[in-house]
């Protein structure tokens, strides 16, 4: 663990002349506040996040939809800045800001050209360490997070992965919908709130990252700054470590169904699977990737190619510190579903039984080695890379290694992966109009 107070050099990574393209680094105030940083020769956009550790699962029943209510209001205003002023600050520099809310996290994060970065370190620190959250703006944004609510429960794929969820993990924080429910927001008042963010937006909960046309010091004086308001850093704390677990908590098997006079049928078919840093997960990113990522993985092909039972189809897994998921999702006809159900049964059975074939595997690798490659070409994922291995898994690997270690993954490993993962008992989640029984003649 390093200390609080001083800097570190994590990676270096050189061209063939020698010459630095890219450098992380990382400073740990007395605050225990985290700021990492990579240096990324060859750009002019610099990225910057407030990671901040508490999401959806740290909430009791009467605080469900908190962590989701309180990233809207952070943008509401604060002493310095109204909400407008906070908007205007990023849109008069061309930059780009937003936030998100998971189970286990909630990022603030913004994009700009690098000569605009000081900007967007100051109104993320505002909004984070000196939210007014008034009286008026949370009965404000309690409507539009009602709406917001109201939106996902029109999305049948919203709908189905949240009943997927309860069913996985039942009526606990994991189990719960992250924004929310309409009665639990109704009934949350602003005291409920800002205490919620008192508790929970503290130095030691947090981690800033930055990637792009960076430097490293500069980037910690302006952050300094910016976090001082209202005695934000006074005062010295350790970093909260990342939540681990060697074994991913049970799952409730079994079938779960909403009825919905809509045309499609929405179903999610899965298993218990892996937590974050589970060693196997690279294992299993390649058997996700081969068994439904792709026009070319196997649900796609028996599904839609061979058979024509639905237009969208994929695999997914799922992890949090304790718990993950393994599952397959499909949109369908109504009267497909039957079909659609046996040939995804079926399928997992095979892969359970024999595991993918070689060339499924080497695919598999390829494609999730191009898709993490691809995807750090920019500042954002380069960010968000930094962000997320600070804050959730104490490890921050170089890409070279990360492609090691799926570039290890054999023809074995994954065998026996499957067959442990899907000769599990099944859960089953469906949204669709009433099953049509037969009438008997």
């Amino acid at each position: 663990m390093q200390k609080n107070g001083t800097t570190r050099t994590l990676h270096t990574v050189k061209d063939a002349e020698g010459a630095v393209t890219s450098r992380v680094r990382r400073t740990v105030l007395p605050s225990g506040l985290r700021i990492v940083t990579e240096q990324m020769a060859g750009t002019r956009s610099a990225s910057i996040g407030v990671w901040v550790n508490v999401g959806s699962r740290d909430e009791t029943p009467a605080l469900h939809g908190c962590s989701h209510f309180l990233e809207h209001l952070l943008f509401k205003g604060t002493p310095e800045r109204t909400a407008m002023e906070i908007s205007v600050a990023l849109d008069a520099v061309g930059g780009e800001f937003n936030a998100f809310t998971t189970k286990e996290y909630t990022v603030f994060h913004a994009r700009v050209l690098d000569e605009d970065l000081a900007v967007a370190v100051d109104v993320l620190g505002d909004m984070v360490t000196a939210s007014t959250i008034t009286e008026a703006d949370v009965e404000a944004e309690r409507d539009v997070i009602l709406d917001e609510i109201a939106m996902h429960d029109d999305d049948p794929d919203d709908v189905v992965h949240n009943l997927f969820a309860h069913q996985a993990w039942g009526d606990t924080p994991l189990g719960r919908p992250i924004a929310g429910t309409e009665a639990s927001i109704t009934a949350m008042t602003r005291g409920q709130i800002h205490r919620f963010y008192r508790r929970h937006y503290t130095p030691g909960n947090m981690v800033v990252s930055v990637a792009g046309n960076v430097d490293h010091a500069s980037v910690v004086r302006q952050v300094k700054q910016a976090f001082a308001r209202q005695g934000f850093l006074d005062g010295e704390s350790t970093p909260t470590a990342p939540a681990q677990a060697e074994k991913a908590r049970k799952v409730h098997p079994g079938q779960a169904r909403t009825v919905r006079p809509q045309e499609q049928v929405n179903l999610v078919l899965g298993v218990k699977g892996l937590t974050r840093t589970d060693p196997r997960r690279y294992a299993l990113g390649v058997l996700n990737t081969a068994l439904g990522g792709g026009t070319s993985s196997r649900m796609f092909q028996e599904v839609r190619e061979l058979r024509g039972l639905a237009y969208s189809v994929y695999s997914f897994a799922s992890h949090h510190a304790d718990a993950g998921v393994v599952g397959v999702s499909v949109g369908c006809l109504p009267g497909k579903y039957d079909a659609v159900v046996e040939t995804v049964r079926a399928e997992l059975a095979k892969v359970a039984a024999d595991g993918l074939t070689e060339e499924e595997v080497e695919r598999g690798k390829g494609q999730l080695k191009g898709g993490l490659l691809l995807g750090l070409e920019d500042s954002g994922s380069r960010m968000s890379r930094l962000g997320k291995a600070e804050l959730v898994y104490d490890e921050l690997l170089t890409i070279d290694e990360v492609v090691r270690r799926i570039e290890g993954v054999t023809h074995d490993d994954v065998k026996t992966l499957a067959h442990e993962l899907f000769s599990q008992p099944e859960l089953l989640a469906v949204v669709g109009p009433e099953k049509k029984t037969k009438k008997k003649k």
